[in-house]
C-alpha cells in the first residue's frame, strides 16, 4: 500500500500596509522653515509686547516684551523639531489626533505675531485678538451649522449666504421699530425659516436643482433688501434701521478669568445660544432618534422610507431649522454687533461657512474649529493693522480667504459628503 502524501504549504498572511501620508509632514516642514528663516535668521529688529490680561480681570498679569529675532529662532527650532516628529509618526503610521495640528498653528502664530509686532511699539492684545476671533466666527459657525443640518437631510443649502442677509435685515427693522433688540434676536430665525420654505418648496416638489435654486435665493435676497434699504430703510432711518445692540451678560466668576473669561464668558445672548446650538448638534445629530432619522434620509432615503420615515417631511422639516440657524446668524450683523443694516453686509459670509462645513466633514465639532480658524485668520489681519505690520493691507484683507483656500484644498483631504446630498427622493 503506496501512503500519499501531500505537501502543506503554509499559507503566508501579508498584512497591507497604508500609504505613507506625507502631506502633513510637508506641510509642517515649509511653515517650520519659513519661521525659522524669515522670522528668525531674517527677521526685524525690536521687541514686540503682548498684552495677556485686561484691568478687569481676577487677577493681573503684566505685560511682557520679548525679543522679536530671539522668539522667531526660539520657535523656529521648534517647530523644526515638530516636523521631524511628524515625518516619523507619518513613517511609523501614527495618528497624533487633532491636538498636534492646533498645537502647531498656535506656535506658529506666535513667532508670527513676534515677527510682525517687531519694534513697531504697539502692544498685541492676545485677548482682543482671540475676542475678535470668536465674534468674527459667530455667523460662520450658525451658518456653518445650517449647512450641516440641511445637507446631512440630503438638501445641499447654497442659501446660507441669503439667510445670513435676510435674518440681519429683519433683525434690524423688528429691532428699530420696537426698539428692543431682543425683539429683532426673535425675528432673525423667521427671516432664515422664509429663505427655506422657498428652497424646500421648489428642491422637493418641483426636483429643481438645488445648486441653482440656492444660487438664485442669494441674489433674490440681495434684491430685496437692498430695494428695500434704499426705497424704505434710508427714508426714515431712525424708525426701520436705528442701531440696537443686545448687551454683553457676563458671567459671574468665569468671566473674571484672565483671557479666556472675556473671550468666553462676557458676551451677548447671542454668542451663548451659539454655544448651545453647537453641543445640541454634537449630541443629537449622532446620539438621537432625530439625529439618525437625519443621517439615514442623507444617506440611504429608500431604505429610511422602507422602515417607515417619511423622507421629504424629514427634510423639509430639518431645512426649515436649519434656516432657522442661520436667521440667528444673521442677527449678529447687526443687534448682535450694534450696527444698522446694510446693503450685502453679510460679505460672502455664507459661502465661507459652507467651506468650514466642508472642512470639518459634515461634523458640528469640525465645523466649530473650522469656522474659528476664518474668524482667527479676520481677526488676526484686523489686530495687524492696529499695530503698524509691515504686510500690506491688502494681502491683511486676503488673509481670511487665503486661509479658506488652503484649508479646504490642504488639510480636508478625501471628504465623503452624505451619499444623497442633492438627490430628490422621489417614490
Amino acid at each position: 500500500m503506496t501512503a500519499q502524501t501531500m505537501d502543506k504549504t503554509p499559507s503566508t498572511q501579508v498584512k497591507a500596509l497604508a500609504p505613507i501620508a506625507w502631506k502633513f509632514p510637508i506641510v509642517y516642514t515649509i511653515l517650520a522653515l519659513v519661521s525659522l528663516i524669515f522670522f528668525g535668521f531674517i527677521g526685524r529688529d525690536g521687541e514686540t509686547t503682548f498684552r495677556v490680561a485686561t484691568g478687569g480681570d481676577f487677577f493681573a498679569i503684566p505685560d511682557f516684551a520679548v525679543s522679536s529675532t530671539a522668539a522667531g529662532l526660539t520657535l523656529g527650532i521648534l517647530l523644526i523639531i515638530m516636523a521631524a516628529v511628524s515625518i516619523y509618526v507619518a513613517i511609523r503610521r501614527i495618528d497624533l489626533g487633532s491636538w498636534f495640528p492646533m498645537l502647531f498653528g498656535v506656535i506658529f502664530v506666535l513667532s508670527f505675531l513676534a515677527w510682525a509686532g517687531g519694534g513697531s511699539g504697539g502692544v498685541i492684545p492676545l485677548t482682543t485678538l482671540l475676542a475678535g476671533a470668536l465674534a468674527l466666527s459667530v455667523p460662520l459657525i450658525f451658518g456653518a451649522m445650517c449647512g450641516l443640518v440641511g445637507e446631512r437631510s440630503g438638501i445641499i443649502n447654497i442659501a446660507i449666504e441669503g439667510q445670513l442677509l435676510a435674518g440681519a435685515f429683519l433683525a434690524a427693522v423688528v429691532a428699530s421699530v420696537v426698539k428692543n433688540p431682543y425683539a429683532g434676536l426673535l425675528a432673525a430665525p423667521i427671516a432664515g425659516a422664509l429663505v427655506a420654505v422657498v428652497l424646500t418648496f421648489f428642491a422637493v416638489k418641483y426636483w429643481v436643482n438645488q445648486i441653482i435654486i440656492g444660487v438664485v435665493l442669494n441674489v433674490l435676497v440681495v434684491g430685496i433688501t437692498s430695494f428695500l434699504y434704499s426705497t424704505v430703510l434710508t427714508q426714515d432711518p431712525g424708525l426701520w434701521n436705528s442701531r440696537q445692540k443686545l448687551p454683553n451678560l457676563p458671567i459671574p466668576l468665569l468671566s473674571d478669568i484672565p483671557v479666556l473669561g472675556r473671550v468666553l464668558f462676557d458676551q451677548n445672548i447671542l454668542v451663548y445660544i451659539m454655544y448651545v446650538v453647537v453641543i445640541a448638534l454634537q449630541i443629537f445629530v449622532f446620539r438621537s432618534k432625530w439625529g439618525l432619522r437625519m443621517r439615514a434620509v442623507g444617506e440611504h432615503p429608500k431604505a429610511a422610507d422602507t422602515v417607515g420615515i417619511k423622507v421629504n417631511f424629514t427634510r423639509v422639516r430639518n431645512t426649515l431649522l436649519a434656516g432657522a440657524i442661520a436667521g440667528l446668524g444673521g442677527a449678529f450683523f447687526t443687534v448682535g454687533s450694534g450696527l444698522a443694516f446694510g446693503k450685502e453686509m453679510s460679505a460672502g459670509q455664507g459661502y465661507i461657512a459652507l467651506a468650514a462645513m466642508i472642512l470639518g466633514k459634515w461634523n458640528p465639532k469640525g465645523a466649530l474649529f473650522a469656522a474659528l480658524l476664518f474668524g482667527f485668520s479676520k481677526s488676526l489681519g484686523n489686530t495687524l493693522q492696529s499695530i503698524g505690520t509691515p504686510v500690506a493691507n491688502e494681502l491683511l484683507l486676503m488673509l481670511p480667504y487665503i486661509v479658506t483656500v488652503f484649508a479646504v484644498a490642504g488639510f480636508v483631504g478625501r471628504v465623503r459628503p452624505p451619499a444623497a446630498e442633492g438627490v430628490p427622493y422621489v417614490k
